[in-house]
């Protein structure tokens, strides 16, 4: 039986219920967060000391310390743990929205749609010099409309008398698929230089981040977060049904519509600076799931930290483990997530 501690705010004013447990866990994860961020930020081809580390990120290292850190090394920390906790967090949102444990990001095509965007930006701002006639800076955007224009499509073709979770996820697993075949036509018909810069980008790394990234990406991914926790009510009511929702004065075509937005902006926002990191989105909901139950309260910020630490660690192998060559991130995910998908489908088969 769950513990709750009562916490109240403003001389009483504003109160509610903590499941110690809930926090418990989620003190540990940030604990090992933090442990996770400096070691990843000594980890590399130049090791350094986690005493050293520590006082480079407070900004009283040495001025190499300071270059490799500050300059190199904590922008992909950072831009990691970002992506990790929008792509856990917009899977945690699909996954009860279309009652399917088996939902992500990547299987509903929105993470597709924005890889297709990014294929025809690189394909038509080509030129024959083999170098691209825009800034490279405006391809985050071409991701985000991507992401944003495949979200409005499967909710539109998945409207008949409201748009039903079954009919969703179906419409999704069709447009990702479609988005597959698209990405790889255009990569066919681009410039075979671009091919391989695009291959990079679906595959899913944050090799080139810079605190010019972080500067854009902290304050979307901080709002889109507050707007979670907002919905977080619609989100819990979601999970006992159409009907009770209708019955307690939920509008739950307006909720779906909201949700699947913010998702897919959490989506957007995070793949247009990683590309497609992949099943980050599956594996983080369930892993806080099985620790918090299916409360949106608890499962949102430990889906987060969870999310965040994926990604994290998924960078550190790909810069550390092969050097001096570096893997994309993407790869390191999909290792884990493919198994895992698996073992989940068969552990539903029956159900």
């Amino acid at each position: 039986m769950k513990k709750y501690l009562p916490l109240r705010l403003g001389k009483g004013r504003i109160s509610f219920l903590v499941d110690t447990k809930a926090a418990l866990i989620v003190l540990i994860l940030l604990l090992i967060t933090v442990t996770g961020f400096v070691f990843s930020a000594g980890a590399g081809e130049v090791i350094i000391g986690p005493v050293d580390t520590l006082k480079t990120i407070l900004g009283f290292g040495d001025p190499m310390n300071q270059l490799i850190i500050q300059s190199f090394r904590l922008p992909r920390i950072v831009i990691a743990l970002l992506v990790g906790i929008s792509l856990a967090v917009a899977g945690a949102i699909l996954q009860n929205l279309v009652k399917n444990p088996l939902a992500s990001p990547d299987v509903i095509g929105i993470t597709g749609g924005a890889s297709v965007a990014v294929v025809l930006f690189l394909t038509l701002f080509s030129d024959s010099n083999h170098s691209l006639t825009v800034s490279l800076n405006w391809m985050p955007a071409a991701a985000f409309v991507g992401a944003m224009i495949t979200a409005f499509t499967v909710y539109f073709l998945s409207w008949k008398n409201g748009a039903s979770s079954f009919r969703l996820i179906l419409i999704g697993i069709g447009m990702s698929m479609l988005a597959q075949s698209l990405t790889t036509l255009f990569m066919i018909k681009g410039p075979i230089y671009q091919a391989a810069q695009a291959n990079v980008w679906i595959t899913g790394s944050i090799y080139a981040a810079d605190w010019k990234q972080v500067q854009i990406l902290w304050p979307v991914t901080l709002i889109l977060m507050l707007l979670s926790i907002l919905l977080m009510r619609n989100i819990n009511i979601q999970e006992f049904g159409d009907e009770i929702a209708v019955g307690v004065g939920s509008p739950v075509e307006w909720n779906r519509f909201a949700l699947l937005l913010l998702s897919a902006a959490l989506i957007a926002s995070a793949v247009s600076f990683s590309g497609m990191i992949g099943f980050v989105g599956l594996m983080a909901p369930h892993m806080a799931r099985r620790l918090v139950g299916s409360g949106f309260g608890a499962l949102l910020p430990v889906s987060a930290l969870i999310g965040g630490l994926l990604v994290m660690l998924a960078d550190l192998a790909g810069r550390t483990l092969f050097l001096p060559l570096e893997v994309p991130a993407g790869v390191f995910t999909a290792t884990i997530g493919a198994p895992y998908f698996i073992y989940l489908l068969y552990k539903s088969r029956n159900s």
